[in-house]
């Protein structure tokens, strides 16, 4: 229907324009209004003459056709969004999805490397090739500041303050936050850095920290696959992406005492509460210890 499909394009340019979002959420919400599009298709019913009974509706056919509570409640938080962009500009009369509860999920621990499989990762690059320093630094950095795989990818040599030891990153909603680095992840950026232009060769410069062996901007798939090799070699873990670093470095904060709102600051989280899930793992970890440690323990 071409007055759903006007909907769609001016959502998009207000995520786009207003919102900041990443090309990676751009991408999520087009595949979920796709589907919701095609679900009302077989309504009757357009964008605007929805009401919450239809919503639930289709929240239900997406469990029936095998999709998981956590993928069906990601797709009602656009249709939220979604809903309330068309509310504020009076396309719709109400918003359905106002009195719709999301599926209930259940809480998933983040998977994390313990302290020495995290060495052991970081010890496997060849630091003796360029590609070798280029990937200890990507990993260093990860472990050391707990950025997300988008703002690696981001970074430009102007973010980062080598003497400072610091590192500024832009984060979902272009926001940008500032995260000190260790000194482990600054030897390794300082000597990435220092053979970046033999990589580079006489290929332009792309910009950005972190480039291929062609000299381009590295992928988000490339990362994911140069992480998942190294944590694959030391851990048999379902997830090896470059978020495990970033379960790890939060883990490993909390679990040593960290303030958990320092913890939020650092990983850029809008809320406390997306922080908290780490103290989950903080206190089964104390559990462990716990029932190894005291007589009556177990």
């Amino acid at each position: 229907m071409a007055a759903d499909v006007d909907f769609i394009r001016m959502f998009f340019e207000y995520l786009q324009a207003e919102r900041g979002v990443s090309p990676h959420t751009l991408a999520a919400y087009e595949d979920d209004l796709r589907d919701y599009a095609q679900f009302l298709e077989g309504t009757g019913c357009d964008f605007a003459a929805v009401d919450h009974l239809v919503i639930r509706r289709f929240l239900g056919s997406l469990l029936d056709r095998g999709l998981s509570k956590r993928s069906a409640a990601r797709k009602l938080a656009c249709l939220r969004s979604f809903y309330k962009f068309l509310r504020r500009k009076g396309l719709v009369d109400s918003v359905p999805t106002a009195i719709v509860a999301s599926p209930r999920l259940e809480r998933r621990l983040p998977q994390f490397l313990e302290e020495d499989a995290v060495a052991e990762v970081l010890a496997r690059p060849d630091r003796s090739t360029p590609v070798g320093m280029r990937d200890a630094a990507i990993l260093e950095l990860f472990y050391s500041t707990g950025m997300r795989l988008s703002e690696l990818l981001a970074l430009r040599p102007s973010d980062v303050d080598l003497t400072g030891e610091t590192v500024k990153v832009t984060g979902k909603g272009s926001k940008q936050r500032i995260i000190p680095f260790g000194r482990k992840a600054g030897e390794a950026l300082r000597g990435w850095m220092a053979v970046r232009p033999h990589m580079l060769g006489n290929i332009q410069n792309p910009g950005t920290v972190f480039i291929s062996v062609r000299g381009k901007r590295m992928t988000p798939k490339g990362v994911n696959r140069l992480v998942n090799c190294y944590i694959g070699a030391v851990a048999q873990l379902q997830q090896r992406s470059p978020h495990i670093l970033r379960h790890t470095f939060a883990t490993h904060l909390v679990n040593r005492g960290a303030d958990l709102q320092a913890v939020r600051e650092l990983l850029g989280h809008e809320s406390l509460s997306t922080t908290q899930i780490y103290t989950h793992v903080g206190i089964d970890r104390l559990k462990h210890v716990y029932a190894q440690a005291h007589p009556k323990g177990s």
